[in-house]
């Protein structure tokens, strides 16, 4: 017999990665529709906004990695601080091709693509939601 007052929690997607970032941003929905966009992310899963319109939790695959954000929420000690001291690295096959869709979805250039010292190609942009980013083809 089932009682039919229980509800179902939706299944939650695997978690891809042994360190998977955790992001606050100011906006979390709109950050994973550009996320989606420049970067190719799938959103497997995502909690329902709360009454402030707020999300609380969203689980996107990027690159074959999860990353995770949510808006901020001061009021439970998350308060949004701008994103500093940090960047997260894409490794890409094709680093041209990676540049030209993040910068076309609206990020911004900070180093552009170019053969480092140490061999590899490597590049950094900045999101609309002031996260540094970086991208590093190794080298063939």
């Amino acid at each position: 017999m089932t009682d039919s007052t229980t509800e179902t929690a939706p299944a939650k997607p695997p978690v891809l990665g042994g360190v998977v970032p955790y992001l606050s941003v100011d906006g979390a929905t709109k950050a994973a529709a550009f996320y989606a966009e420049a970067f190719g992310a799938t959103e497997v899963f995502r909690m329902p906004p709360d009454e402030k319109g707020r999300t609380m939790h969203i689980h996107l695959h990027v690159n074959g990695s999860s990353l995770m954000l949510s808006d901020a929420y001061p009021e439970h000690g998350h308060p949004w601080v701008a994103p500093q001291g940090f960047n997260l690295t894409l490794m890409v096959d094709d680093i041209d091709a990676w540049w030209q869709r993040a910068i076309a979805a609206g990020a911004t250039a900070i180093l552009p693509v170019q053969t480092m010292f140490w061999g590899d190609r490597y590049a950094q942009l900045r999101d609309p939601f002031g996260v540094l980013w970086a991208m590093n083809a190794p080298a063939a």
